[in-house]
C-alpha cells in the first residue's frame, strides 16, 4: 500500500522556485533598507543605555562624595560649635571671677575707708572729751581756788599741809 501524497502537502517546483526568488529579493530589500536602520537603532539604544548607566554611576559617586563632604562639614560645624561654647563659658567664668575680684577689692576699700573714718571720728571724739575734761578740770580748779583763796587763814593752813606733805615724801 502506497500512501497517496496530497498535492497540497507537496508543492510544485515552480512554486518553490518563485517562493525562493521572492524570499531572496525580500531578504536583500530588507537588508538594504530595514536591517541597517534597525541595527543602528539597536546600537544607538544600547549606547544610550550604557551612557545612562555610566551617568548614573557617576551621579552615585558624586552623591557619595557629597554625603561624605556634608558629614565632614557637619563634624566641623559641631567642633566649631563646641569650641565656641567652651570659649563662651571660659569668658563668662572669667567675667564672673573678675566681677568677684572687683567686688572684693571694692569691699576691702570701703571697709578700709570706714576704718579710717571711724579712727578719725574716735580720735576727734577723744580729743573733744579730753578738751571738755580739761575745761571741766580748769573750771573746777578755778572754783576750788576761788573758794580757797577767799579765806586767808584757810589758805595759810592749806599751804602748811602741802609743805608738810612734801617733806614727808
Amino acid at each position: 500500500m502506497l500512501l497517496e501524497i496530497n498535492p497540497l502537502v507537496l508543492p510544485d517546483i515552480g512554486l518553490v522556485f518563485w517562493n525562493t526568488i521572492a524570499f531572496i529579493v525580500l531578504f536583500f530589500v530588507l537588508r538594504a533598507f530595514a536591517w541597517k536602520p534597525m541595527l543602528k537603532a539597536i546600537h544607538d539604544r544600547e549606547q544610550g543605555i550604557e551612557d545612562a548607566l555610566s551617568k548614573a554611576d557617576k551621579m552615585k559617586a558624586d552623591i557619595a562624595a557629597m554625603q561624605s563632604e556634608n558629614e565632614a562639614l557637619l563634624a566641623k560645624a559641631r567642633e566649631e560649635r563646641a569650641q565656641m561654647i567652651k570659649e563662651a563659658k571660659e569668658t563668662a567664668d572669667k567675667m564672673v571671677a573678675d566681677a568677684k575680684d572687683k567686688a572684693k577689692s571694692e569691699y576691702d576699700r570701703i571697709v578700709a575707708d570706714a576704718q579710717v573714718a571711724i579712727n578719725q571720728q574716735k580720735n576727734a571724739a577723744l580729743t573733744d572729751v579730753k578738751n571738755q575734761v580739761g575745761s571741766l578740770v580748769v573750771e573746777v580748779a578755778e572754783k576750788v581756788l576761788r573758794k580757797e583763796l577767799a579765806n586767808k587763814s584757810e589758805q595759810e593752813n592749806y599751804i602748811k599741809q602741802l609743805a608738810e606733805g612734801v617733806k614727808l615724801n
